[in-house]
Order: structure tokens, then sequence, then C-alpha cells
């Protein structure tokens, strides 16, 4: 499967329902969209080869660090075709503790198709799907994006 990078976002926005998602994480524990209702959510693709999506690990690491006490979970699913252990190691390396896990076919085919890496999807409290941005989102606007989650 080839992906291409973008370092410039674009966005859209999506007014339509999350599609329903189990995914195991690098913490052993299954995530399920279910789960979450009631809570914003930020779902990010990317990869470790992927130089937009290294930049944002540390930006989307410090949303959860500000705003998980508020409810909000971000959510990392890479595409690396190597191990498990490989991208768990490398997402150690950066320092990142929100939740992380590997993208089945299933969740790319239902979010995607994924074609552009970085993508990130900005999910409400409803479990609506608000957004979609494919390229590397600077910190203030992947703020302000994940603020926007938090509107009644």
């Amino acid at each position: 499967m080839g992906f291409l990078i973008t370092s410039a976002a674009s966005a859209e926005e999506l007014p339509a329902p999350a599609p329903a998602f189990a995914l195991r994480t690098f913490d052993g524990k299954t995530v399920r969209l279910s789960d979450l209702k009631g809570k914003p959510v930020v779902l990010d693709f990317w990869a470790t080869w992927c130089r937009p999506c290294r930049s944002s690990m540390p930006h989307l690491d410090e949303l959860q660090k500000r705003y998980g006490n508020q409810g909000l979970v971000v959510i990392g699913l890479s595409v690396d075709e190597g191990s498990p252990a490989e991208v768990r190691r490398f997402a150690q390396s950066l320092g990142v503790t929100f939740r992380l896990g590997m993208a089945n076919d299933h969740v790319l085919d239902d979010y995607g198709p994924i074609r552009f890496l970085q993508t990130t999807f900005f999910i409400d409290r409803k479990g609506q799907m608000v957004r979609r941005v494919r390229g590397y989102l600077d910190p203030e606007t992947l703020e302000s994006y994940t603020v926007e989650l938090f509107a009644p």
C-alpha cells in the first residue's frame, strides 16, 4: 500500500458518524470507539518514516496531557508495515504517552481510504467526525481544532 506524505495541511469538515472500531493498543488493552462515547477523540494515522507525523507526535502528546482530565482521548494508529514492537520502541524514544496501536485493514477502509500521511480525524463527544485533516498541523491549529470538540 502506498502513502503520500503531505506537509501542507488540508482540512475538511465531515459532519458524519465516526465508524466504530476496536483496536489493541501497545499497552495490551483494547480501545473501542463505543467505550469513548461522551469523550472528544483525536484519531491520528501516522508512520515512523513520515517526518510530518514524527513532528506532530509531541504536540499530540501535549494535547493529551493538557486536556485528558477534561475527557480528551488521543489515539495514534501506525500504518507501518514493521512489527508493533518496533513502532512501540520508536514512539517510546520520542517520549509519547498517548494511546498508540497499529491500524488494521478494517479501520483503514472505514476511515479512508487513508492515502495521505499524516491524516487526523477530530471526533466530538457525540461520536461525530467533525473534521479530517491531511498533512502536518501546527500546534496552534491542532489545539484550536481540539478545543472545538468540547463545544456543546
